[in-house]
């Protein structure tokens, strides 16, 4: 099933985030925000079709309600970067029936996060225009049966061998935190994921139908195909209203490489079947054709052309000479193809499409590695440019001596604090040296930009090189035996056993009735 949306993110209050706004939002209801004193209400969400909220059987029962429950969570976390409710949002497979959505929804949310002591608010979104889609939100804290909310960590002091606390110089104890629960390891990620595609399949399954999710990428499914960029929704607005964008043409440059290149190899498979059917038949094939050796392709397409004109025989004049001249030329533009390529037996013709397959994989290894390093300087570009917006902001900062000063100024200028953070990890991280070159880099990825189209008019003339190869075979298949005709009339299949036994069958058959009609002959020579 192509593009299984799964998409999990944190809701932080860092990136000005609320969890009471976020289920608003999904549910489609008025909330009011305690924490801003805002009511929170989103009218134009007129999709909601299902919602609802599951608690574990140790949860009090007025958590049930959506405002007590958000508010109640974000009260707990205090810091100003505190990390609210978990959300996902899921594509659910529109093969299945509509009134199944909420029970699948419900079967997911029981088996892996509410059976694990996590609160899951979760509504279905369907317009009707074939997207329908789910919000989960999830809380982060663990709750006890009396309805309060444990804590996220706690402090464990370190032990030496003999099992006793050890002080630091400063005479404090050495200690670390520890989570009271593992669910934000990143180890869950991949299993939720995989548990919401197993619980599709079988819902999918259990319906009759044939798709199946399958979340893992193309390289780890083990399909050679180069993945799309990510456009986000401000492209596509701007795509859908015909106007053309970067990413957007890079994305159509990706599509057509990839069906370019799946038709590359759907005809290479089929031709290199039929050589190795022609191959297995070689004995029978040169027994066919009286001969000693190996007919070269030249010969067999000239017994092609002699076979077109016998087919013509009860045509006029006129319409002989036309084609048999056609014909011609079609042969000879073949025959000085072969003939640039060296192609003069089967066995060339065989190297010849080994070639081509090695050519084209290599083409496409390096257009995969263009493309990846295009989104790399895409990336590297985006944080250059949070960088140069907010390094004054964080030199600012930086100079200002006085603590409660300068706090003040850190929690007014929070976000474009953060970006300049972001930005120097990720330098650390990405790039080689301490400086970087804002026109190196663009002449690069233009450069790389620019190889594509050449890449691609690679792969379209491998594609002309296979499809003259494929006349050739389809031409040869007509001047071929009637059993070996049959034997490679669908390349890359193999004749049945049936076919087999008959053809060997009709071969003794001939054999014998020749040793019968010279053995009388024998018997009148002894005679006289």
């Amino acid at each position: 099933m192509p593009c299984p949306h799964c998409k999990i993110t944190i809701i932080k209050r860092s990136n000005n985030e609320s969890a009471v706004s976020a289920a608003a939002y999904q549910s489609g209801e008025k909330l009011f925000s305690e924490y801003d004193q805002e009511q929170k209400y989103y009218p134009y969400k007129t999709e909601v079709t299902h919602k609802e909220i599951m608690l574990p059987p140790h949860v009090p029962p007025e958590f049930a309600d959506r405002n007590t429950l958000w508010n109640s969570a974000e009260a707990q976390e205090k810091q100003w970067n505190s990390q609210l409710a978990r959300r996902f949002v899921l594509a659910i497979p529109r093969e299945l029936p509509s009134e199944q959505y909420a029970d699948l929804i419900r079967d997911y949310c029981r088996e892996f996060f509410v059976s694990k002591g996590m609160i899951a608010d979760f509504a279905i979104h369907d317009k009707g225009d074939g997207n329908p889609h789910a919000h989960i939100l999830l809380t982060m804290r663990a709750m006890d049966e009396k309805g309060k909310w444990l804590p996220k960590c706690r402090k464990v002091y370190d032990l030496d061998e003999n099992g006793e606390r050890i002080r630091l110089p400063s005479g404090r104890w050495k200690s670390h935190k520890e989570n009271t629960v593992d669910w934000n390891d990143q180890k869950y990620a991949e299993i939720w994921r995989q548990g919401w595609a197993d619980t599709a399949n079988r819902y999918l399954e259990a319906n009759h139908r044939p798709e199946r999710l399958d979340l893992r990428s193309y390289a780890r499914q083990g399909i050679d195909k180069i993945p799309t960029v990510h456009m986000g929704a401000a492209v596509c607005q701007m795509e859908k209203k015909g106007i053309q964008t970067n990413i957007g043409n890079l994305n159509r440059d990706i599509k057509a490489a990839n069906s370019l290149m799946q038709s590359i190899r759907q005809m290479v498979r089929h031709l290199k079947g039929w050589i190795a059917d022609l191959k297995e038949k070689k004995a029978m094939l040169l027994e066919a054709l009286e001969q000693d050796r190996e007919p070269t392709l030249p010969e067999l397409l000239h017994q092609y052309l002699e076979l077109r004109s016998g087919q013509r025989a009860d045509w006029t004049s006129k319409g002989k000479l036309k084609g048999t001249v056609a014909d011609f030329n079609k042969v000879q533009a073949a025959m000085d193809f072969l003939r640039g390529k060296e192609i003069t037996t089967i066995e060339s013709l065989d190297t010849r499409l080994d070639e081509i397959s090695q050519s084209a994989v290599s083409i496409m290894g390096s257009m995969k590695k263009s493309e990846k390093r295009i989104k790399a300087i895409n990336t590297m570009l985006s944080y250059i440019d949070k960088y140069e917006a907010t390094k004054p902001v964080h030199a600012e900062y930086a100079a200002i001596g006085w603590k409660k000063k300068k706090e003040k100024f850190a929690e007014s200028h929070r976000e474009e604090l953060d970006a300049y953070h972001a930005a120097i990890r990720y330098f650390k991280a990405n790039l080689k040296g301490n400086t970087y070159s804002r026109k190196d880099l663009e002449v690069e990825r233009e450069q790389l930009a620019a190889a594509l189209p050449g890449q691609k008019k690679e792969l379209e003339t491998v594609q002309a090189d296979v499809k003259v190869l494929r006349d050739v075979r389809n031409w040869l298949n007509q001047v071929l035996p009637p059993e070996q005709r049959r034997a490679t009339a669908e390349p890359g299949k193999k004749p049945s056993i049936a076919q087999t036994l008959s053809w060997k069958t009709e071969a003794a058959r001939q054999r014998e009735a020749q040793k019968q009609q010279q053995t009388p002959k024998k018997q009148q020579n002894m005679e006289l």
